[in-house]
């Protein structure tokens, strides 16, 4: 359990936000990436504070950009950016903590906001609420076009996730699903295959009775000769 770095109390699971001294604590970066700029004041609008966001240098692998609220300490990624940011910050993870990921996806956050839609930094249009990955626990808010928005602590939590194995078990997942359609499909095309042709067609477990025996549809050619004569001595 973090304690907060102001008077060194316990923190509540999950949050950023001291109980005792009201004081805010960047669990997110503190430890993990020290930005090396603080340029201008970006254009973007903090969703929670409706001030200005700081953009902030990660130096990953060169230059990395990213926005944060110097007030809610929450974090804007462009797209691509956050996934970016977590494989680089935890590698050389190989198994599935099952029960590790089952523990943060049902503990979550603490809640320092209430259940609600935010608007876009960029262009204040509404953003999805989503659930990153699988059991991570997190719910991010995205625009499809613009990028995510994480608030305070819940960078930490996704690499809390990634440790523990989510990422691969989010991969596990999307391959089991990529089968499962593979095998509708081919459950589909074996109908199709089965059902009878337009116009009249029979299926294979269609059969005559002719003169004591059988006569089935595994033999087409046959089966249309005797169909034909049936056709012309029944004429009228």
């Amino acid at each position: 359990m973090a304690n907060c770095s102001s008077c060194s109390a316990p923190l509540p699971q999950g949050s950023i936000r001291c109980e005792y001294c009201g004081g805010l604590n960047d669990t997110d970066l503190k430890g993990v990436h020290y930005y090396t700029t603080h340029e201008n004041e970006s254009e973007r609008i903090c969703p929670r504070c409706t001030i200005s966001l700081k953009t902030i240098d990660l130096n990953i692998n060169g230059r990395f950009l990213i926005e944060r609220c110097d007030e809610c300490l929450g974090l804007f990624f462009d797209p691509n950016e956050l996934e970016t940011l977590l494989e680089a910050t935890v590698s050389n993870v190989f198994t599935i903590d099952r029960s590790q990921l089952d523990n943060i996806n049902s503990t979550g956050k603490a809640g320092d906001y209430p259940v609600s839609y935010i608007k876009c930094p960029v262009c204040s249009t509404i953003m999805n609420r989503i659930n990153f990955g699988i059991k991570s626990g997190v719910i991010v808010d995205r625009c499809k076009e613009h990028g995510v928005w994480l608030d305070g602590g819940e960078l930490r939590h996704l690499f809390e996730w990634m440790k523990a194995g989510g990422k691969l078990l989010q991969q596990e997942r999307e391959e089991q699903r990529k089968h499962s359609e593979e095998r509708e499909q081919e459950r589909e095309k074996r109908k199709l295959l089965t059902q009878p042709a337009a116009g009249g067609g029979y299926s294979d477990d269609t059969s005559f009775d002719l003169f004591g025996g059988s006569l089935r549809n595994s033999d087409p050619d046959l089966f249309d000769i005797v169909k034909g004569a049936i056709r012309f001595f029944t004429k009228e």
